[in-house]
């Protein structure tokens, strides 16, 4: 990074300003006028963006990435540049070098052109005619060489979310791809502010001992030459830091406790928190060992067409009336592609029609959109005068829409042309690592959990979530539950109780999955991952949570017997 604000062995303070497209649109000015920043961040991209960005390229070559960043920059660049603070985002989605451009026109156009100084990082994109969008996510070692080369902003397409971090404190503090060390603990602080208000709050399972979350501050990490960092938030902002709120984020989409990385394998069980004083956690202990010799990919496809209809049961013989409405809709349209998923939703002698009704939701997905679409939403609304008494829906007869689906695979590190175009234009090409490992990860510890020590104690039928907190997340076809506890035995009683096959018993769409499970233990934390719950992916998943990120909070408000004496 070119003439860093601070000495090279100081803590290089590194801000976020958004955990997805569509976050809040004022956090970067919240971040930049917050207090001091030598670098902030946004992370924009996800696995359903990755489709939607790639849809819009596919109508627009000239676009293809976050419009958001470019809306925010026009506001807010000079005030970055005032300040002397980075700018390093990923919000270039499938046109990296089509943001770099237009962010180019937005500075020359607020008079800004002889004082920004743009980079980009190129070279994710995979060629492969099945697929609108095939990405490899890179590594940070482009990230670095664009502020090498003198670059103030910084723009991406797929890199890893932790490399926007890991990637400016690599430049700040000289690190070379053997500082395994460094770099895993840049990307433990890099995985909790990626996120934004997650770590201060948001999304948190005891959201109610945060004192004021009604407008919670985004994250900072101030990262130390050796890789540790301390989270914190400006001063007079909302939410709070805590050793929970990072160990919350710290499991929200993970597998393994061998966090695989482009750059190095970061073993999260090594990690441990520290609170250090009010809003301030430190994070110490990352251990890094050398990466894979491959980097995942994310292939996105056209999956087809979709369209949901709900159809509104409202008193007695809620499941004859579901049964009725099956069979009519399946002579009318079929059953290729047609899911019904009945919710009871309600409650008997109800006083109130909401209160007495339940939901069938009827899913259809299909290649062909007429069918999907109005053939489909036209027969359900037939049925109005026609079928069981009372037939209401929720929605109106409509089109299909598009949906795309998402795989992950994989490519040797060599495969790809990891390119860091510095400000001046030239192109300097980024090495893959020399020294990889093949069989990085941890195997999953599904039949290692001990028995309980204390089998006699008394118990009570209680919420599980009266001692312990998710976090739950989309990983492609997956999800991830971490479950966490706040004391050394409420841990042990975690470990013990909540095995995989009890998980599958408190969660019964789960009970035909894959699952796998890993234990944290200083964290206080069990992490299950689902194999195929999500079916297609987020883009093409019917499930009522799409995304899994109820699924912690439908664990935790499950009754089971537990310790009277565990908080």
């Amino acid at each position: 990074m070119t003439a860093p604000r601070v000495a090279p062995q100081s803590p290089l303070r590194i801000g976020n300003a958004s955990g997805f497209y569509g976050d809040r649109f004022e956090a970067v000015r919240e971040m930049l006028d917050g207090g001091p920043l030598d670098v902030l961040t946004g992370d924009y991209l996800a696995e359903l963006t990755m489709g939607i960005l790639a849809r819009d390229r596919l109508r627009d070559p000239s676009t293809g990435y976050a419009k958001t960043f470019l809306r925010q920059m026009e506001s807010c660049l000079g005030l970055a540049l005032d300040k002397n603070v980075t700018i390093v985002v990923n919000a270039g989605g499938v046109n990296p070098e089509g943001l770099a451009a237009a962010l180019r026109q937005t500075a020359d156009r607020l008079g800004l052109a002889d004082r920004a100084r743009i980079g980009y990082v190129t070279g994710d994109a995979i060629d492969r005619d099945d697929a609108i969008a095939t990405n490899a996510y890179l590594g940070a070692f482009g990230i670095a060489e664009c502020l090498r080369g003198g670059a103030n902003v910084v723009v991406t397409g797929r890199v890893t979310d932790a490399s926007l971090v890991i990637g400016p404190s690599i430049a700040h503090f000289g690190w070379g791809r053997d500082d395994l060390d460094a770099l895993a603990g840049a990307t433990v602080a890099g995985h909790v502010i990626e996120c934004g208000p997650q770590a201060t709050g948001g999304n948190y399972a005891f959201f109610r001992d945060i004192p004021d979350l009604r407008h919670p501050g985004f994250p900072i990490a101030e990262i130390s030459a050796d890789g540790s960092a301390v989270i914190a938030k400006h001063p007079g902002t909302g939410g709070a830091v805590t050793v929970g709120t990072v160990t919350a984020q710290l499991l929200y989409e993970i597998g393994s406790p061998a966090y695989l990385g482009p750059d190095v394998v970061t073993h999260l069980d090594t990690v441990m928190l520290t609170h250090e004083d009010a809003d301030r956690v430190r994070i110490a202990g990352a251990r890094g060992t050398p990466p894979p010799p491959t980097l995942k990919v994310g292939v996105t496809k056209l999956g087809g067409y979709r369209n949901t209809m709900t159809f509104v049961l409202c008193g007695l013989d809620i499941e004859a009336k579901a049964a009725l409405v099956r069979a009519q809709l399946t002579d009318a349209i079929g059953t290729d592609g047609v899911t019904f998923d009945l919710v009871r939703t309600d409650h008997v002698d109800a006083t109130r029609t909401e209160e007495a009704s339940a939901l069938l939701h009827v899913h259809v997905k299909d290649r062909d959109g007429q069918r999907a679409g109005r053939a489909f939403s036209r027969a359900a609304v037939e049925l109005a005068l026609a079928s069981y008494p009372g037939t209401t829906l929720t929605t109106p007869p409509g089109d299909a829409s598009p949906f795309a689906t998402f795989t992950a695979g994989a490519v040797t590190q060599g495969a790809v042309s990891h390119t860091a175009v510095v400000p001046s234009g030239d192109r300097v090409r980024i090495a893959p690592p020399q020294v990889t490992d093949p069989d990085a990860g941890t195997p999953p510890s599904n039949a290692t959990a001990p028995r309980e020590r204390a089998q006699s104690r008394p118990t009570a039928r209680r919420a599980l979530g009266d001692v312990v907190g998710a976090r739950a997340g989309d990983k492609g076809p997956d999800a991830n539950l971490g479950l966490w506890v706040r004391n050394d035995e409420a841990y042990d009683w975690l470990r013990a109780t909540i095995t995989t096959e009890r998980l599958r018993e408190l969660l019964p769409e789960t009970a035909a999955l894959a699952i796998d499970r890993y234990e944290l233990p200083n964290l206080r934390a069990v992490n299950f991952v689902l194999h195929g719950l999500l079916g297609d992916g987020v883009g093409g998943s019917t499930r009522f949570d799409p995304q899994a990120k109820a699924l912690g909070e439908l664990m935790r408000a499950r009754v089971i017997d537990i310790p009277v004496e565990l908080r």
